[in-house]
């Protein structure tokens, strides 16, 4: 088919020959003008990107020969003082004073310029001494200054070391073979725990007082020291922070009679001012009776009393006695510490040795309470 039958005019009348060549003329005129158009706007864009390298390539050459101390100079420097942070102090609780201590004299040292003579015949006690803690002097006396072995009124240092080194009353420690052997063997006060019953802290310290358990204060030393010795040196130390290292010294937590184990009733009742100027300490002296927590040796727990103050509580002493702790070992006999607010709210402290009973011991504070702080 003759392709210029395809090339009509508007009238649909077929070209002639010099019609069909003068459009085809026009068409590859208007083609190649196209085509060039593209291609100088290729050439456009092309020429625009080399002159803008072109442009750049001096400005980045110019910053690489900049001198480095010109571009720290335009650093600014910030100077930041970073002040060491203090961590908040961490107060042991442990620690607190108790309400009765704003009342006590300040320090350990005894006034012994006068000691009045304890002459009460109702006394049958072979030592003692009674102390006057608001103002720190000697009321009366009967060798209260003489070395004794304080049995288990040891136990009171015991309690106030313990409880300046501990941080949890609810932490646990597993009662061991050797320390249910020593108490068996000795025949020492026991609360009852058990090989391997696991104790907390705060029954530890209850028992070490209220029937002054040998099985709970060796529990205690070696939870806070590690070992028994290590503890006694911790004891000797609070002594010799007291002021009290020249005539008191300890060799174990639960009084057992040993030649360098000795203090003077002076001493002792240093040691239980002390002890109850810290409220915790206070709180387990001045319990009458105390329930042990539920172990599985103990579902319901050890019921454990405090007799000494059990058995004075209706005896007329002028007063209430507050704290208390007793002692016995052969040499010394039985001894007694408590701790007595008097009715014209005085605070004194009475320490006793060498009574033949403990009913004894508990009838001479009654008497030297009665004859000396009415």
């Amino acid at each position: 088919m003759d392709r210029k039958a395809n090339y009509r005019k508007k009238d649909g009348q077929r070209l002639t020959a010099a019609e069909y060549k003068s459009r085809r003329k026009k068409e590859i005129i208007l083609h190649l003008s196209l085509l060039g158009a593209g291609a100088l706007g290729l050439l456009i864009a092309v020429i625009f990107l080399i002159v803008k390298v072109a442009n750049k390539a001096p400005v980045e050459a110019e910053a690489a020969d900049e001198p480095a101390d010109m571009a720290t100079a335009e650093l600014t420097v910030i100077e930041t003082i970073v002040n060491d942070i203090e961590e908040p102090e961490v107060v042991n609780p442990y620690l607190e004073k108790s309400e009765d201590a704003s009342s006590f004299f300040e320090g350990y040292e005894v006034d012994t310029s006068s000691m009045p003579y304890l002459g009460s015949e109702e006394v049958i006690s072979k030592n003692a001494v009674l102390i006057n803690l608001d103002n720190g002097k000697v009321v009366a006396s009967k060798d209260g200054n003489v070395r004794i072995n304080p049995a288990s009124m040891t136990k009171i240092l015991t309690l106030l070391v313990a409880a300046e080194h501990i941080t949890d009353l609810d932490d646990t420690f597993e009662m061991t073979q050797a320390i249910g052997d020593f108490v068996f063997k000795k025949d020492c006060s026991a609360v009852g725990f058990c090989v391997g019953e696991k104790i907390t802290v705060k029954d530890m310290l209850y028992g070490t007082i209220l029937p002054s358990g040998a099985d709970a204060a060796m529990c205690l030393a070696e939870y806070v020291a590690g070992s028994q010795e290590a503890f006694a040196d911790m004891m000797n130390d609070k002594l010799k922070e007291l002021g009290l290292s020249d005539t008191a010294h300890f060799t174990n937590c639960i009084g057992i009679y040993d030649q360098e184990h000795y203090c003077t009733l002076i001493d002792m009742a240093m040691i239980l001012k002390a002890a109850e100027e810290n409220e915790l300490c206070h709180e387990v002296l001045n319990a009458r009776k105390y329930t042990t927590s539920p172990t599985d040796e103990h579902p319901e727990g050890l019921l454990i009393s405090n007799w000494f103050l059990r058995r004075i509580e209706d005896k007329d002493t002028h007063g209430d006695v507050v704290g208390a702790k007793t002692g016995f070992v052969n040499q010394s006999g039985c001894c007694g510490a408590s701790y007595q607010i008097s009715n014209d709210g005085t605070h004194y402290i009475c320490v006793t040795a060498d009574a033949y009973s403990s009913w004894r011991c508990i009838y001479d504070h009654v008497a030297i309470y009665d004859t000396y702080t009415n």
